[in-house]
């Protein structure tokens, strides 16, 4: 049997459930999860190996109309990450109806249908209406036949895992068959301590901070081995956000302090040390270089 080897562009607006889809296709916690729209700002890469060979999806941010300096950024990720593929995984929410942020997705996918799989996501949730987006999908990219899937059960990926193999290229595999992900160690950390600030300030302030890594250091603890030692910043982008990170006598900045612990700990072998705290980077998604240092990390 022939090996196989694809590079995967995952595409969909915003919460359709692209990063949920990744995680469960890879067995691993490889992006962070939020119902906030656009929580995905990188391209996200997650590895899966199989005796058919290897598939590296990349998992892009959530496509959606606007002129901020941010989004058009983020974008660009996506159309870039869409370019250098060999494959495309089009996701779709069966509970929402196409909109037209749907139809810029399918403008783009058009002359890549030949190497496009579509995914409709969602197919176990209240309200879902599989056949509207099946025949918007048929509408709109004839020849496509959509997979029905559930990202959260895993319903229906085994299947659409298949196809992907079918589509996929021969050759050998980039990755190691232990890999899962091939992001750094400090991107991981920065992104876990994001997914539960952002999960607790959902509706505060999600797009209003990031995450800034300052320092990290390997040391020697005597009781369980190697200990990693992380100095971590929430940056925010006005003062008067500050409070709200910290909460009432630190309350909030402890409670994601722990609950990024505990996330860590099932991604690394190594015991952490994290100390959290909170600055403002005064209206920093107005700044170009400070965007592109977030998203291109």
């Amino acid at each position: 049997m022939s090996v196989k080897s694809a590079f995967v562009t995952i595409i969909g607006r915003p919460s359709v459930g692209k990063s949920t889809l990744l995680n469960k296709m890879c067995g691993e916690k490889v992006a962070i999860v939020s119902n906030v729209p656009q929580t995905t700002r990188n391209a996200i890469r997650g590895i899966v190996n199989r005796k058919e060979g290897q598939l590296v999806f990349i998992d892009t941010p959530g496509r959606h109309s606007s002129e901020k300096k941010m989004n058009k950024k983020l974008m660009e990720v996506s159309e870039r990450a869409l370019t250098d593929s060999d494959l495309v995984l089009y996701v779709l929410d069966a509970s929402r109806a196409p909109g037209m942020e749907e139809e810029e997705i399918v403008s783009l996918l058009k002359p890549l249908a030949e190497k496009t799989i579509a995914a409709v996501n969602k197919m176990d949730v209240p309200g879902a209406d599989i056949n509207r987006t099946n025949e918007f999908i048929a509408q709109k990219l004839p020849g496509i036949n959509p997979y029905v899937i559930s990202a959260y059960t895993g319903q229906g990926i085994d299947e659409l895992l298949c196809a992907l193999y079918d589509m996929a290229p021969e050759g050998q595999p980039l990755y190691g068959e232990e890999y899962y992900t091939d992001q750094e160690t400090e991107f991981r950390i920065a992104e876990i301590i994001r997914e539960q600030a952002i999960n607790r300030l959902r509706q505060e302030l999600p797009h209003s901070l990031y995450v800034d890594i300052a320092d990290m250091e390997f040391k020697k603890d005597n009781e369980k081995g190697q200990l990693l030692w992380v100095r971590a910043f929430i940056i925010v982008e006005r003062d008067s956000q500050k409070g709200m990170v910290v909460g009432k006598g630190g309350e909030m900045i402890k409670a994601i302090r722990l609950a990024s612990l505990k996330n860590l700990k099932n991604i690394f072998d190594w015991k952490i040390e994290l100390d959290l705290r909170v600055k403002t980077g005064k209206d920093w998604r107005q700044k170009d270089h400070t965007i592109k240092r977030i998203i291109d990390r």
